[in-house]
């Protein structure tokens, strides 16, 4: 299993440095790294997740943002699925997989999911406090108006914070980051 995690893994470390997509000089190292990190911290404190559906879904959940940004959600679930089942995944296995991404993206009672989904979950809205993803949104979206992009901030973050950050653990962790985020943003 570790093996085709692998595979998957460098697949998408490979995709993800194509210059197509939008993110492609940071996403890796300052987004699906961190957000591994962090999943493998929260596994450790929650030992009844399945550590590799938590490591499968780390790399799976972004997968269709970086091949389709415009149908990212569509392509999560078929061309990742298919590129999955290729590499020698159980059917059963990536169908499990596929069905917690859709409960991950859906984002509504998200902690009524299973343990990997919240891990995933919280460690995704998480990361988004640490390295320099905000200031990548800035980059990224020059063209915006100041104000715009300020609102976009407190808007990401108070999304990321009240639908995806659902362990307690990681709230208190990262409370004092998500409200200094707030405070810089006004």
């Amino acid at each position: 299993m570790e093996q085709l995690i692998q595979q998957f893994k460098n697949h998408v470390m490979e995709v993800a440095q194509n210059p197509s997509f939008l993110h492609h000089q940071w996403y890796l190292k300052y987004h699906l790294e961190i957000v591994e990190k962090i999943s493998l911290e929260l596994c450790e404190k929650h030992n009844e997740a399945d550590k590799n559906m938590v490591l499968l879904l780390v790399w799976l959940h972004d997968y269709g943002k970086i091949l389709n940004f415009n149908n990212q959600y569509q392509e999560t679930l078929t061309t990742g699925k298919e590129k999955l089942l290729k590499l020698g995944f159980s059917e059963d296995l990536v169908e499990k997989a596929i069905k917690y991404v859709e409960l991950f993206d859906d984002k509504e009672n998200l902690n009524q999911t299973p343990m990997e989904v919240q891990i995933v979950s919280s460690a995704d809205g998480a990361a988004h406090l640490v390295g320099p993803f905000f200031f990548m949104w800035w980059h990224e979206n020059a063209n915006k108006d100041f104000q715009d992009l300020m609102a976009d901030v407190i808007y990401k973050a108070k999304l990321d914070w009240d639908k995806k950050v659902v362990l307690p653990e990681v709230r208190e962790a990262f409370q004092t980051r998500h409200n200094f985020l707030l405070e810089q943003s006004g």
